[in-house]
């Protein structure tokens, strides 16, 4: 594929946006709705896999249905000229990896809200039963009105049908933020993606990554047995309760983590919210980094912008005059013959 191919005779394909191990993805216009949209084409070598063509197409309708301001919308898929594709809502702005790099870090201040967005959008699809399984900067898109979307549902967890067992990039998410789970060629869950956020939340903080190595052999190794230095040695005055979560978020027991993103989004939204009134070291307690509400399901959408209320408007209400007139000249008319009532009564009852 490239600039200027239509797709399906309905995608016209204006510019690459840029290109990964597995995929290229385009600006492009959709003729029949009128309209920009992004679509990722897959490689030739894994469209040809039938299997994973099958499975490319649940993953593509399964995310189809996650509606979620934090999740790119995907509005299509198909084949053409051998080649998978799908269509996304394109998205203006730019990853999260784009920023980390040019801006070295995030403050604490700064980087919650972002994580608090990225745990709403993931944690909806934990509760639709989908996991992401490629969770990275890369995937998280900020808008320029600082609305975070994530992105690339599913197509790790396809590639994964067609090379079990292999503990690649391009099947089982990115070697620098895969769980220790997928570092063993294991099938993923909502607490691997929780693992994965956490260490796109200590890449923010301190500016580098957790593990860092030569080859994705020797990060799995650090994934599965490597304990990451402490945020503390970073930044000196990183509130305690903070260091305490990333340290449960990066559990290399999945079970010893939060379960979903959900759980881990209240944790944190409690944790920026306590640290607005109150000083950074007393932000929680202890208990509070450990415990959370299981209800209801985590949807605040945060936004460095808040959201105003939807107020509607009362309407004048719709009243027929003409039939209330009526109404109430018939009760005077029924009032005015009692006395009359009265006086015949009394005149044959007397």
């Amino acid at each position: 594929m490239k600039e200027g191919d239509l797709l399906n005779q309905r995608y016209q394909l204006l510019e690459s946006l840029g290109s990964g191990g597995m995929a290229e993805v385009y600006r492009a216009r959709d003729l029949m709705l009128e309209r920009s949209v992004a679509i990722k084409v897959l490689r030739a070598d894994y469209s040809s896999n039938q299997e994973f063509q099958e499975r490319f197409r649940q993953e593509a309708r399964a995310a189809a249905n996650l509606s979620h301001p934090n999740i790119v919308t995907v509005h299509d898929f198909g084949l053409d000229s051998g080649q998978l594709f799908i269509v996304m809502e394109h998205i203006p702005g730019t990853d999260l990896k784009t920023l980390l790099r040019k801006r070295g870090r995030f403050s604490v201040e700064e980087a919650i809200p972002v994580m608090v967005q990225a745990c709403a959008g993931i944690g909806y699809a934990h509760r639709a039963g989908l996991v992401h399984c490629d969770v990275k900067p890369h995937n998280l898109l900020i808008t320029p009105d600082h609305r975070l979307k994530v992105t690339d549902f599913g197509i790790a967890r396809a590639l994964s049908t067609i090379r079990p067992g292999d503990r690649d990039d391009v099947v089982w998410g990115s070697p620098q933020y895969f769980s220790p789970e997928q570092a063993r060629g294991q099938a993923p869950s909502p607490a691997s993606d929780v693992y994965s956020l956490g260490v796109v939340l200590y890449e923010m903080l301190t500016g580098t990554l957790p593990f860092n190595a030569t080859s994705a052999e020797a990060l799995a190794e650090m994934h599965i047995h490597a304990q990451p230095h402490p945020l503390s040695e970073y930044l000196p005055d990183v509130p305690l309760m903070l260091e305490q979560i990333e340290d449960k978020i990066l559990s290399k027991e999945p079970s010893a983590r939060y379960r979903t993103a959900d759980q881990l989004g209240r944790v944190l939204l409690k944790f920026g919210t306590a640290t607005e009134a109150t000083p950074p070291q007393l932000a929680l307690t202890p208990e509070a980094v450990n415990n959370f509400e299981e209800n209801p399901p985590f949807e605040i959408i945060p936004d460095t912008q808040p959201l105003k209320p939807v107020i509607e408007e009362s309407q004048p209400l719709d009243i027929d005059w003409s039939t209330i007139g009526l109404m109430l000249l018939a009760l005077v008319a029924v009032g005015g013959l009692v006395p009359l009532w009265i006086a015949a009564y009394f005149a044959w009852n007397p």
